[in-house]
């Protein structure tokens, strides 16, 4: 987080905080985990134990990392070259988002043709009504009006960053009016229930929406969009507020850790008459305050400006193979979404045993990882890298006077 700025818009583009690709990465890595079909590990993942989970991380940092990728552009180039710069971004992510989805469906498919497996594949996803009526549905993927339960995490995020111009011209003229309308827009959509149809064109009928609704979820997305520009100032450092974060976040425990909450009617019966405080889909208000409360608890472990995250030679190789996971995160994610789909054919064929699922998730995390540093490699484009003279190729060649390739 950054210290709070005079001009509503940023003069210069923030540094990178160390923090955020740190935590963006160890997001990645959770979000494969929980979405690695019957994986064990789940069991054990931050949203086994607190109302926010992997997703909070993934939107608030992506919501920081808009910042620094976007807001200079906004400021030194003008509102129409920063809208333009977003709506390049969002072509890329719609993109994305289509090609995932016929990955997907290809490989559960091509899982299914084998005859290899008992499971139905493409029917573990409820891809058949796609299948069933392809045309009237593929009209449906591309206008994002058809999207499944397992695909909902890109078209928020795209949705969310067509709203970014608009966020940013009410900065213009004031931040707190930037952030009033996403405290407005959340809460009339928290209250309305409105959100963006996810079967529209389902012949049966079909009332469900998007199981991320953006019109709430843009709520934590800003949050870390304004922390990061400092429209937000970075909260004070002090032991009252450590403390309140603390009693929070296990305050939260028995509430949210089904371990607990099963053995006791009263908490089952407060999950579900107040729901509507915790629901996921509309983003919950008890989500927020509870992300914010471990958010901070991270920050201030985290040490200033990151320090506590360089330490030892082995800590700060950690870190830095979790800090690229991070700084890559949609390619990441795209690959996750695709290989925990693949890997969960593992458990089903061969158990979910200490060994297997050790296996499984070490293996998962390892590709994910091998991606994230491929994927930089290519960004630095190895290609247009100076080339050796000619001379100093042919001058080690073992056969004089042969050209060397």
């Amino acid at each position: 987080m950054s210290n709070p700025v005079s001009s509503p818009l940023p003069a210069a583009k923030p540094a990178r905080d160390p923090r955020l690709d740190f935590f963006r990465g160890l997001g990645m890595y959770i979000i494969l985990i929980a979405h690695i079909s019957g994986n064990p590990w789940t069991l054990w993942i931050p949203a086994r134990f607190g109302f926010s989970d992997a997703t909070e991380i993934f939107v608030f940092c992506s919501g920081m990392a808009s910042a620094i990728a976007f807001g200079a552009v906004f400021s030194k180039a003008g509102w129409v070259m920063g809208a333009l710069r977003i709506m390049h971004r969002v072509w890329q992510v719609y993109w994305a988002h289509i090609g995932l989805f016929f990955a997907i469906l290809l490989a559960m498919i091509a899982l299914d043709l084998t005859g290899w497996f008992n499971k139905d594949y493409v029917g573990s996803l409820n891809l058949y009504p796609f299948l069933n009526d392809p045309g009237p549905n593929l009209v449906g993927l591309m206008t994002l009006t058809y999207v499944p339960n397992y695909f909902d995490i890109l078209p928020m995020y795209l949705v969310i960053l067509a709203m970014l111009p608009l966020v940013m011209g009410l900065a213009g003229l004031h931040p707190n009016l930037a952030m009033g309308f996403c405290v407005i827009l959340w809460l009339t959509a928290s209250v309305t229930g409105f959100g963006f149809p996810a079967e529209y064109w389902f012949s049966s009928g079909s009332s469900r929406q998007w199981f991320f609704n953006p019109l709430t979820w843009q709520l934590v997305f800003f949050t870390g969009f304004a922390f990061m520009l400092g429209w937000l100032p970075a909260p004070p450092v002090n032991r009252g507020l450590i403390i309140l974060a603390v009693v929070i976040v296990l305050a939260t425990i028995p509430f949210a850790w089904f371990r607990i909450y099963r053995e006791f009617e009263f908490i089952r019966e407060w999950r579900d008459e107040w729901n509507f405080l915790i629901t996921k889909t509309d983003f919950g208000i008890l989500r927020y305050v509870h992300f914010l409360s471990l958010a901070y608890l991270a920050w201030i472990a985290a040490g200033p400006n990151g320090s506590w995250l360089h330490g030892g030679v082995t800590w700060t190789a950690i870190v830095g193979v979790i800090r690229k996971v991070g700084q890559q995160s949609l390619a990441v994610f795209m690959t996750s979404m695709l290989l925990a789909r693949l890997l969960g054919v593992l458990f089903d064929e061969f158990g979910r045993g200490l060994f297997m699922a050790a296996f499984v998730n070490l293996t998962g995390m390892a590709i994910i990882t091998g991606v994230a540093y491929f994927v930089s490699y290519i960004k630095r484009q190895p290609w247009r890298q100076p080339v050796r003279p000619a001379a100093d190729v042919t001058e080690h060649s073992p056969i004089s006077g042969v050209r060397s390739f």
